[in-house]
């Protein structure tokens, strides 16, 4: 099953700010008693050998997912605070707010009026190479 339907469900969770200690197994029975619990996911660190500190749990019903945030969000767990949330599907970070399309580098390239611009470059180029050879000759 695809993981985008999921996370637009409002059934699946995020779960931040988990101890080291904490596993899948504790993890399930502290959200267990708002519902049944379809899938827990907890992303791995291999370099460290623990999970990354956050799980995502997703619940067969949304009405449970809710109740789980009500209660959970800000409980403590291992003596962390929980942050309990809806999960959020990826959102892609390119580093800036503005468009690719809105910088001149782009357009040019892509309306073709930057090939014009190196094809007339070389151009400019080849007709200053046959004029230096019509001023001096190879040959001597």
């Amino acid at each position: 099953m695809s993981q985008a339907p999921t996370l637009q469900s409002r059934r699946a969770l995020y779960i931040g700010g988990l101890d080291p200690a904490v596993s899948e197994t504790t993890l399930r029975a502290a959200f267990l008693p708002f519902g049944p619990i379809q899938h827990i996911d907890m992303p791995m660190d291999y370099a460290q050998g623990t999970h990354k500190g956050f799980a995502f749990i997703e619940f067969v019903d949304s009405d449970d997912a809710n109740e789980a945030i009500y209660n959970m969000d800000g409980a403590e767990l291992f003596g962390r605070a929980l942050t309990v949330n809806v999960a959020q599907a990826d959102k892609m970070d390119l580093g800036s707010s503005k468009a690719l399309w809105s910088t001149d580098e782009w357009f040019k390239e892509h309306a073709g009026v930057k090939e014009d611009e190196e094809r007339a470059e070389r151009e400019k180029g080849m007709e200053r190479d046959s004029a230096m050879l019509k001023e001096k000759p190879l040959v001597g």
